[in-house]
């Protein structure tokens, strides 16, 4: 069975999810279905030689296009921010399964009539909070829901990178607010948000929060002597209660000397603990406190063994680690099989606006510098 895929996007996170598709069925090939790279959209005079590149047959710099196309069945959104809520809206209107970048929109509201246009057309969607499928949170997540941590006390979140430390950085689209809606917080935040999510299984009540932006103007990308106003957070830090009673810390900055781009969360329970880092994304860290006292300490787990990782025995032998693009792999192959067996997906609209949900009350609690309630809508 044969799917065909549209992407629209075609810079980073174009590219990281067209290698998706060009390798998902030779990781998969069991699965039954196969994408086929129909149309890439984009904006700029490189589309058609990035399209050529990364397999696509055909490229266009107009959306509508490529969702007026038969043979296209899944839509591929990998937009910036402000983008996302109108494309998904006319896709699904299109009758398409689609796959959308995170953050899903650029509020609560937006990802709301997303979920609505989606569940009205009766498609499938998926929201790439792809760090969900790194082995070592599957197995956090799997030792959770086994009960080794017992109750939740702490969650303890942290995404740090470093790009923007340099003020003579040009301006680029992620610092505008009318694009994106927020800056580190929207980016960062939200992977990490969704980790706590996906991992404990609980949601979050209530948050306060703080935010700065360091450098306030930045030279303009297309004439370096003039400057542009930062309109978002460089950093946002945020305080929350879970609804099951656990306390939580989240960090979010674009300034943090030596990070790269290091996502991290610790889960500390009553029985154990495990913490996790993207830069070591196999690895995670376990403390079993239910062991004797002077048998207890931090145990690295080399989380790539076929019962840690559902997706493992498709890429390499144990131990031979997988890096960031198989994350978008595993995804793409998750989508593939709902589509083709009408399988649920995961995660979903309905948890790209649970996340949205917790941003856009951090967003608030910035401001009116208080506590802030998460507001759940109803779907």
């Amino acid at each position: 069975m044969e799917l065909g895929v549209g992407i629209i996007g075609h810079k980073f996170m174009g590219k990281a999810h067209s290698q998706a598709w060009l390798d998902v069925a030779a990781f998969f090939p069991d699965l039954g279905v196969r994408p086929a790279l129909k149309m890439m959209c984009g904006v700029g005079d490189d589309v058609p030689d990035v399209a050529a590149q990364w397999g696509w047959e055909h490229s266009t710099q107009d959306y509508h296009e490529l969702l007026g196309r038969d043979d296209i069945q899944i839509v591929d959104i990998c937009t910036p921010n402000n983008l996302h809520a109108r494309m998904a809206i006319d896709a699904a209107r299109a009758g398409k399964h689609i796959l959308c970048e995170k953050p899903l929109a650029m509020n609560a509201d937006e990802c709301l009539a997303m979920v609505q246009a989606v569940r009205e057309a009766g498609v499938k969607h998926q929201v790439s909070f792809c760090y969900r499928r790194c082995p070592a949170v599957m197995l956090a997540r799997e030792l959770v829901r086994q009960g080794r941590l017992g109750r939740i006390y702490h969650v303890r979140a942290s995404y740090l990178q470093s790009w923007l430390t340099d003020p003579q950085r040009p301006m680029v689209w992620r610092l505008k607010k009318e694009v994106t809606g927020s800056g580190a917080h929207g980016d960062l935040n939200a992977h990490i948000v969704d980790l706590a999510r996906h991992i404990t299984g609980d949601e979050i009540a209530e948050v306060c929060a703080m935010a700065e932006t360091f450098v306030g103007e930045r030279p303009a990308a297309a004439d370096p002597a003039r400057t542009e106003r930062v309109t978002v957070d460089d950093a946002l830090l945020f305080l929350a209660r879970l609804r099951g009673g656990a306390v939580a810390s989240f960090e979010a900055t674009r300034y943090a000397q030596g990070h790269k781009n290091d996502s991290r969360i610790e889960i500390n329970g009553e029985k154990g603990s495990v913490a996790f880092s993207f830069e070591r994304m196999n690895e995670l860290s376990f403390f079993d406190a239910t062991r004797p006292r002077a048998e207890q300490g931090w145990t690295t787990i080399m989380a790539t063994e076929r019962d840690a990782h559902a997706y493992v025995a498709a890429y390499w032998p144990p131990g031979h680690v997988i890096g960031y693009e198989h994350q978008f792999i595993s995804q793409a192959r998750d989508l593939l099989e709902a589509v083709a067996c009408d399988g649920a997906t995961w995660p979903d609209f309905v948890d790209g606006l649970r996340c949205q949900e917790v941003l856009d009350a951090a967003l608030v609690s910035a401001e009116q510098r208080a506590w802030v309630q998460v507001e759940q809508r109803q779907v």
